[in-house]
C-alpha cells in the first residue's frame, strides 16, 4: 500500500490569483515547511510564534498572508488617504529590511498594494516624499521608524498586522525599549506574527508581551543547523589563519564566499590582504556608509567579488542565491551567532559548506557551539606544508616576509597584553556599536532659532564675593 504523501502546492494555500502568479514567476511551486504551516494559520487571523532555520523561506511565510489579507483594501487611487499603513514589518538590520521589502514588492507586483522600506544611515528627508504618497506595507528598523513618528511623517493608527522578523536578534541588539514604544502607538486590535531562527527564554518572555494566545510553529529543532550544510573546523594557530584562508580560497571552486570576522578592523585588513593575494574581495561592516555596503553587496551578488569579508552586522539579512561557502575566520563568542552565520549557505534546500578556523584560545567557544547545536563538528588537522607553501608564495608575490598574518596587534599592544589579566569568558553576543545602537531621536534646532543668543551660550562661573566676573566675548564664545 502506497502511503506517500503528496507535497502541498501553493495553489492549495488559499492565495489569490495575482499572488500565485507572482510566486509562479519566481520559479516556486511547492512551499517550504514553514510556509506550508504558517500561511494557512496566518490567513485565519491567528497570532503566530514561528521558528525555523534561517534560509527556509520565512519572508514569504508572512509576506504572502499579509498581502492576501490586504487585497480587499487595495486601491488604484492616487490619493494617499486610500493607502494607509495597514501592515508593519520590523527588522533588526538595514540589510534585512531592504531584502524583506524587495520580496514583498515581488509578491505584490500584480496588485495595487504598495510597500516601502525605511531605515537609518541615510537622510530621512529622502524617505518622507514616498511616505506621503501612501503605502499599505511598511518595512522598518525600529530606530528610523521612531524618527518618522517623532517628525509626524507617518500614521500607525490603522495597522492591522504587526510582524517581528528575527525577533531574537532584536533582543540581542537591545531593541526592547524601542519595541515597547512602537507597540504603544499601534491599535490594540491587530494580528501579530513573530518569526525567529532561535528560541530562548527571553524570546518566550517577549511572546508573552507581544502575542495573544499565539500558535507555536517549529519546523526544525530549535537552534539547529541545516543538515545539508557540511561543517568543518580547521585547528590552526592564530598567526597562520591568513595563510590557511588564502589556501582554502585558492583551492576552492566556489565563486562566492562570505568570510566572517569579529571586528571591523580585522574585516578591513583581511579584505585588503586578500586583494594583495590576487583575490577579489571587499569588506562590509558598520563603519561603512549604507551606500558603500549596498555597493559591496551588489558587486558580490553580481559575481564581481569572490570574497565578502563581514562582521556579524551581515550575519542576518544577507540573502545570496546559491551561496556555496561560508568561512568563520574568527568564530563568534555567542554560539547563536554561529547558527546565523552558517545559515547564509545551504538555503532553500541547496547544499553548502561552512568552515571555521579555530585557534587554541577559541576552542572554548567551539565547545559552546557544539553544545548548542547538539552535534560534534568534524575537526581537520592542517598540514604544516600548506602553511609553509602559502607563506613562501605570498612572500614572492609581495617581495617581503609574510610571517605576520592577520589578525595581529602592534608591538606596544602585544607587550601590554602580556602583563594584562586574562579576560573572563562571557557569552554576550557580538556587537557592532554603530550599527546596533538603540534609537536616538533626531535633535531639531529650528525651533530654537529665535531664542536669545545669550541663553544658548555657556554661562561663565560667577565669583560669589566679587559680584560676578565679567569675561570678554572671546572667552564666552570659547
Amino acid at each position: 500500500m502506497d502511503t506517500t504523501i503528496e507535497p502541498i502546492m501553493f495553489d492549495a494555500l488559499g492565495l489569490a490569483a495575482p499572488l500565485l502568479k507572482a510566486v509562479s514567476e519566481t520559479g516556486y511551486t511547492t512551499p517550504t515547511p514553514i510556509q506550508a504551516k504558517a500561511i494557512p494559520l496566518a490567513l485565519q487571523g491567528l497570532d503566530l510564534m514561528a521558528g525555523a532555520q534561517t534560509g527556509t523561506g520565512k519572508t514569504a511565510a508572512f509576506a504572502l498572508p499579509i498581502l492576501q489579507k490586504l487585497l480587499p483594501f487595495a486601491s488604484t487611487s492616487t490619493s494617499p488617504a486610500k493607502h494607509p499603513i495597514r501592515a508593519l514589518v520590523l527588522t533588526p538590520t538595514r540589510e534585512l529590511a531592504i531584502q524583506v521589502e524587495e520580496s514583498i514588492k515581488v509578491y505584490a507586483k500584480h496588485t495595487p498594494l504598495k510597500s516601502l522600506v525605511v531605515f537609518g544611515g541615510v537622510d530621512i528627508k529622502t524617505q518622507i516624499p514616498h511616505l506621503k504618497t501612501g503605502i499599505e506595507v511598511l518595512v522598518a528598523t525600529p530606530g528610523r521608524l521612531l524618527d518618522h513618528v517623532e517628525q509626524k511623517t507617518l500614521n500607525l493608527s490603522q495597522v492591522q498586522i504587526l510582524v517581528l522578523d528575527e525577533a531574537d536578534r532584536m533582543l540581542d541588539m537591545g531593541f526592547m525599549p524601542d519595541l515597547k514604544r512602537i507597540l504603544a502607538l499601534l491599535p490594540k486590535q491587530r494580528q501579530n506574527l513573530m518569526f525567529s531562527a532561535t528560541f530562548s527564554n527571553e524570546i518566550k518572555k517577549l511572546s508573552d508581551d507581544f502575542l495573544t494566545n499565539p500558535t507555536l510553529i517549529e519546523v526544525a529543532r530549535s537552534n539547529a543547523t541545516n543538515d545539508n550544510v557540511t561543517q568543518k573546523v580547521y585547528l590552526v594557530a592564530q598567526n597562520s589563519k591568513q595563510a590557511l584562508l588564502t589556501h582554502l580560497l585558492s583551492e576552492s571552486d566556489s565563486k562566492q564566499v562570505i568570510i566572517f570576522t569579529k571586528t571591523k578592523i580585522t574585516a578591513s585588513k583581511l579584505s585588503r590582504a586578500l586583494q594583495k593575494e590576487g583575490i577579489t574581495a571587499d569588506a562590509i561592516h558598520g563603519d561603512k556608509s549604507q551606500k558603500e555596503r549596498i555597493e559591496a553587496l551588489d558587486a558580490f551578488k553580481a559575481g564581481k567579488i569572490t570574497a565578502l569579508v563581514a562582521t556579524d552586522v551581515a550575519a542576518r539579512g544577507l540573502d545570496i542565491t546559491d551561496l556555496p561557502m561560508v568561512i568563520n575566520y574568527e568564530i563568534p563568542s555567542a554560539p547563536e551567532d554561529y547558527v546565523h552565520r552558517i545559515g547564509r549557505t545551504g538555503r532553500a534546500g541547496a547544499s553548502g559548506i561552512a568552515i571555521s578556523l579555530v585557534s587554541e584560545d577559541e576552542e572554548k567557544y567551539l565547545a559552546d557551539i557544539e553544545k548548542l547545536i547538539k552535534r560534534s563538528v568534524e575537526k581537520v588537522q592542517v598540514d604544516p606544508k600548506i602553511l609553509v607553501k602559502t607563506t613562501h608564495q605570498s612572500s614572492a608575490t609581495n617581495g617581503k616576509r609574510t610571517t605576520d598574518h592577520l589578525p595581529q596587534q602592534d608591538n606596544d599592544t602585544v607587550a601590554s597584553n602580556r602583563h594584562a589579566k586574562p579576560r573572563q569568558h562571557t557569552r554576550k553576543p557580538s556587537k557592532d556599536p554603530w550599527f546596533d545602537k538603540p534609537y536616538e531621536p533626531t535633535v531639531h534646532q529650528a525651533n530654537n532659532s529665535t531664542a536669545p543668543i545669550q541663553a544658548r551660550l555657556h554661562k561663565a562661573p560667577v565669583a560669589a564675593l566679587l559680584g560676578g566676573l565679567k569675561l570678554s566675548n572671546r572667552a564666552i564664545q570659547k
